[in-house]
């Protein structure tokens, strides 16, 4: 009878519980590598249209077009795509300066920069839309990667939230900072500051994040629940129906004189955006979005067909107020508003979430081996995601600027990565060596792109700024590394 009692009743062995209990650790140790790559890559994107001027610092940057000589780069534009391609011209402005096209349908891509005249140059920017793609979708199937992201961003905000409650004293200890003495108490404190510190910019980024990534789903569930499954009606609410299908081959009216109009129609607005869908067709559809400074998106729109008659006119005053928080929450994620000053402090901030999240799984690694269940295997893998992804995401940003192809790109970033966890997860050596040696070669990577690009640009002004950053990045690097035992 004793010792019926002192058997176990649970049907699994010892060596099972502790073999799934491993598989959850690696689980949770997978999904915090995710939501460390996409606040690491979503740091990068705030400054994708800097780092698209700096991948190609002889591209025109003009900070005004005249209507005629937009309308020029469009007709252009519009005789060298196939004839089901939208067209998005982004017109400069005092924000962001610059002209540029972009044509793209499901199977075709094409991108220009425009000069005050109105003519097109090649762009080509590699390295910021893998980050840019890499951010939204992890590089994979759109549907499957921006729902991976959204639930990134669910268990990010949950996670602060959880963090806030467990730690009553985290506002009391809100300046409590010790660096210098032991790893773990520095890294808390380190921790619980930046966590504290930028918390409203932390929430607003997971919220919006996960909003976004999970649209799709929302928008399913509220089909399930309101229309018996039918999505299109979801989006009617915010979409305008398609045009009736007329695929006749047609010219595009004069693009001046709908500029013009979309002006007139939105005094103190300019006109920031314009998209042609069916470019070439019958059926085409025109939609002119301008800004107004005082706004957070621009939410003046006017529509029109392909003869150049108005179909829709629509400005701010005609928004529900819920349509425009929806209308902001791309902007306010991704800090496109607001200029330079607005794209240092995402980019500030971002970096916090970034050291936030990666210290997190330092400190309940830290914890473990305390408590003598150290998992010396996990600590490796983990110095291969924190200090190996912005190693990786160097290499492929100087390989963008010896050659500028995206799956050269994709692979130098994919190849790096695999080539890290694998060698860290089969070696055995302290993760603080791991740790010291991966900041090293990060340093080395910075300074080596920064002068790489100088020498090759020949420190053009559109890329100098990016460049000295990189130096003094790797610089620092260096130099910290005596002093800074940060996950090291």
């Amino acid at each position: 009878m004793n010792a019926t009692k002192g058997k176990s009743r649970w049907p699994l062995s010892p060596a099972t519980v502790r073999a799934v209990l491993s598989g959850h650790g690696i689980l949770g140790l997978a999904f915090a590598a995710v939501i460390y790559l996409v606040c690491l890559s979503g740091t990068l994107a705030v400054f994708v249209h800097d780092l698209e001027r700096w991948e190609q610092p002889a591209a025109p940057v003009v900070t005004r077009i005249d209507d005629a000589a937009m309308a020029r780069a469009l007709n252009t534009a519009g005789r060298q795509v196939p004839a089901d391609t939208t067209l998005y011209a982004a017109l400069p402005s005092v924000d962001e300066p610059g002209a540029a096209i972009i044509a793209h349908s499901s199977t075709y891509k094409r991108e220009w920069a425009v000069d005050a005249q109105g003519a097109l140059v090649e762009k080509a920017t590699a390295f910021s839309d893998f980050i840019l793609n890499l951010h939204i979708a992890l590089h994979l199937p759109r549907s499957w990667g921006e729902f991976i992201v959204g639930l990134a961003g669910v268990a990010l905000l949950s996670s602060l939230v959880s963090g806030i409650l467990a730690h009553p004293r985290v506002f009391k200890d809100a300046f409590h900072l010790r660096l210098g003495g032991s790893r773990r108490l520095q890294e808390a404190d380190l921790h619980n500051r930046l966590g504290i510190w930028a918390l409203p910019f932390h929430v607003v980024i997971a919220l919006t994040g996960a909003l976004l990534g999970l649209s799709t789903l929302i928008v399913g569930v509220l089909a399930m629940l309101l229309y018996r499954g039918d999505t299109a009606k979801v989006y009617g609410l915010f979409l305008d129906p398609p045009p009736a299908i007329n695929a006749a081959p047609a010219p595009l009216p004069p693009l001046s004189a709908v500029l013009s109009e979309a002006r007139r129609r939105a005094p103190g607005a300019d006109p920031h955006q314009l998209t042609i869908e069916n470019a070439g067709r019958a059926d085409a559809r025109i939609a002119v979005t301008s800004e107004r400074h005082r706004l957070l998106v621009p939410q003046d729109t006017t529509s029109f067909d392909a003869t150049g008659r108005v179909l829709k006119d629509q400005h701010p005053q005609d928004l529900v107020a819920g349509t425009r928080i929806l209308g902001g929450i791309g902007q306010l994620h991704f800090g496109w508003y607001g200029g330079v000053p607005v794209r240092i402090l995402y980019g500030l901030l971002g970096l916090a979430l970034c050291v936030v999240t990666s210290s997190g799984v330092t400190i309940w690694l830290a914890r473990r081996r305390d408590k003598g269940r150290a998992v010396p295997r996990w600590e490796r893998l983990w110095v291969a995601v924190a200090w190996g992804q912005p190693l990786t995401l160097a290499l492929a940003a100087l390989v963008a600027i010896m050659l500028p192809i995206a799956t050269a790109v994709l692979a130098t970033w994919l190849g790096a990565t695999v080539a890290l966890l694998l060698g860290f997860y089969t070696l055995r050596f302290p993760a603080t060596a791991a740790a010291r040696c991966l900041r090293l070669a990060l340093a080395v990577a910075l300074i080596t792109l920064g002068t790489c690009h100088l020498a090759t640009s020949r420190a053009a002004v559109a890329g100098l700024g990016i460049d000295i950053m990189l130096l003094i990045a790797g610089a620092g690097t260096l130099l910290t590394r005596k002093y800074v035992r940060f996950m090291a």
